[in-house]
């Protein structure tokens, strides 16, 4: 039978001994800092600030202490719990402040963990101990923190339940030691900027499942430059904007037949960059795959995109409505840059201004950007787009008006949704996938 009366202590000091060192270049000195220098006209200032616990950490027993910042040195926490079942946890964030003039960066990171007051190299079986960034992210040497940056560490320790055997009782103390120098050119950054990174940068921090940042990009409506070869001659003439527009793939993605346009990374551009008819003549006949607007993005867009961009699109399945012909069902296709389609846009939850004439909309869902903007068909200032002049224009979705042979969706310029004659000249402001 398996009793838990034993008890694990854990006595957890956490930066017990933080070195915050600075090399300063002009001065040919290594400084070992705690708290505040001043260097120059520069500040040296890398601190902790703001523990927040868990509300779900195990119930302190007498003699524990809660994590607190160390009063007299403030790149120093200690905490000290009593994990007494398996399941107890004790789990909290912590800010580390760069309130400096001066980047820094991780130089080293070690992390030393004692059982009964002997150093051991791997966590024991009974025990998970975890520091990472608060979104799971690891630690690692050469991370950056730029002045005026804070980042937010999360501390975990639990009593794991899968155990076999319980412990005698253990005192467990541990120490987390990164040492804080001036960044150089070896420094990474800890969150890609989606402004001004490689594409292949943005990319590998999508794939690495941690979304927090690129999140707090997509709802913020963060936007990047590109320059744009539109007249195909060698030489980018415009300056349009991207911007996040998906980021989630929920499990309705994997139905057979369900569209890719609104799952996974998704690009799209927050301007008009050009105007062209959907089709050459006044029919929606034959729809997205058969119209002159999907030749035109899928050739003079895609081709005047940038080389490093244009390598990293993904071919997309893009499933589109049809109009009234008989006979004509939903159709198909395999596409770099595509349109929009009203669900993507406006969803299916507005009370008012219901489109009932897209055939496709259970094909599809709507895009994450759109969704946080709370963008629906009673509500759609979030559907206007701007033209590269800066005026409030009519842009183009893929979709077919379903009760008509000759008329497609658009979005006004006050963003509320329309159908217009496929012949008409309306903004064009495509999409695409970025290859995982």
């Amino acid at each position: 039978m398996r009793k838990y009366n034993k008890q694990v202590t854990t006595y957890f000091i956490l930066f017990s001994l933080l070195l915050i060192g600075v090399v300063y270049a002009i001065l040919q000195a290594n400084l070992q800092i705690n708290g505040t220098a001043k260097i120059g006209a520069n500040t040296w200032d890398i601190h902790f600030d703001n523990i927040v616990v868990n509300e779900n950490s195990v119930v302190l027993s007498t003699g524990d202490s809660a994590a607190t910042i160390d009063p007299n040195n403030n790149c120093k926490v200690d905490f000290e719990v009593t994990l007494s079942i398996p399941g107890d946890f004790y789990e909290f964030t912590i800010d580390v402040v760069n309130a400096g003039t001066i980047d820094g960066m991780i130089g080293e990171l070690n992390k030393i963990l004692k059982v009964n007051n002997e150093v051991v190299s791997e966590t024991p079986d009974y025990l998970t101990y975890s520091v990472t960034y608060a979104d799971g992210m690891e630690i690692q040497a050469n991370h950056k923190l730029e002045a005026g940056v804070t980042e937010t560490y999360k501390v975990r320790l639990e009593f794991k339940t899968d155990i076999e055997e319980l412990p005698e009782e253990t005192t467990i103390m541990t120490s987390l030691e990164p040492q804080y120098i001036q960044a150089d050119s070896s420094a990474i950054p800890v969150r890609v900027n989606f402004a001004t990174d490689p594409w292949e940068s943005i990319i590998e921090e999508y794939n690495s499942g941690f979304l927090s940042n690129l999140q707090t990009t997509m709802e913020a409506g963060t936007t990047r430059e590109v320059n744009l070869d539109l007249n195909n001659d060698g030489t980018p003439e415009t300056t349009a904007h991207l911007r996040i527009a998906n980021l989630s793939t929920p499990a309705e993605c994997s139905i057979t037949g369900f569209s890719q346009t609104a799952c996974g990374f998704v690009i799209e551009f927050s301007d008009i960059i050009s105007v062209h008819n959907f089709f050459s003549s006044k029919t929606n006949v034959g729809g997205w795959p058969a119209s002159s607007m999907r030749t035109y993005v899928n050739n003079d867009i895609f081709n005047a995109l940038p080389l490093d961009l244009k390598n990293n699109i993904s071919e997309t399945m893009v499933l589109s409505s049809h109009g009234a012909t008989s006979e004509e069902t939903n159709f198909t296709s395999i596409d770099r840059v595509y349109l929009l389609s009203t669900k993507e846009l406006y969803g299916k939850i507005g009370t008012s201004n219901v489109i009932n004439y897209d055939s496709a909309e259970m094909e599809t869902r709507q895009l994450d950007f759109y969704f946080y903007k709370n963008v629906t068909t009673s509500s759609y200032s979030g559907a206007i787009k701007k033209n590269l002049s800066g005026t409030e224009s009519c842009w183009w979705l893929r979709s077919a008006y379903s009760s008509g042979t000759d008329t497609s969706f658009v979005v006004n310029e006050n963003g509320d949704w329309a159908g217009t004659y496929s012949s008409y000249l309306r903004g064009v402001s495509p999409a695409f996938r970025i290859a995982e």
